[in-house]
């Protein structure tokens, strides 16, 4: 496995950086829309606790597939904020199915023994759905268009 893959997309007229970076005992993942990190975000997840695989959406059936992240998943902001409550939960949206996808493709490896943290860099350009609860249409192809951009530079890993 190489120690660290870039790649950049333009998604809905923004680009969007990604970039996987492996050490020893964690993988970090940076997703950014603005050419900085705003928030770091440490997951981890018990090591007895399985990842299920991919299923499809029946909610979003054109969505790409992915796997559900584990109700015990664990969130540790490092540093950084998000300027509003609703955009912090879309943080944790992110990090929470970023590393479910990090964990589901390191379970894949026979070499890999312990499960590894998984800290996530993120910084997306600003929404105009400020008082709304749900995902915009475009927040969830970004969103979509984000994860299989993850699933596909750890299947090339």
């Amino acid at each position: 496995m190489q120690s660290s893959r870039n790649c950049s997309q333009t998604l809905n007229g923004v680009v969007t950086e990604i970039s996987l970076q492996y050490y020893a005992d964690s993988i970090l993942v940076l997703l950014t829309q603005v050419g900085k990190v705003g928030n770091l975000i440490q997951v981890s997840l018990p090591a007895t606790v399985p990842i299920t695989p991919s299923t499809s959406d029946t909610v979003e059936p054109n969505a790409p597939t992915l796997p559900p992240p584990p109700i015990a998943t664990q969130l540790m902001p490092l540093f950084g904020s998000a300027p509003s409550d609703r955009i912090q939960t879309l943080y944790n949206l992110y990090a929470s199915q970023i590393a479910t996808i990090v964990w589901l493709s390191e379970s894949e490896n026979p070499l890999q023994v312990a499960r590894k943290r998984v800290i996530v860099g993120i910084a997306l350009r600003g929404s105009n759905a400020a008082g709304e609860s749900d995902l915009t249409e475009i927040e969830k192809q970004t969103f979509y268009g984000n994860m299989s951009a993850i699933q596909g530079m750890l299947r090339h890993a």
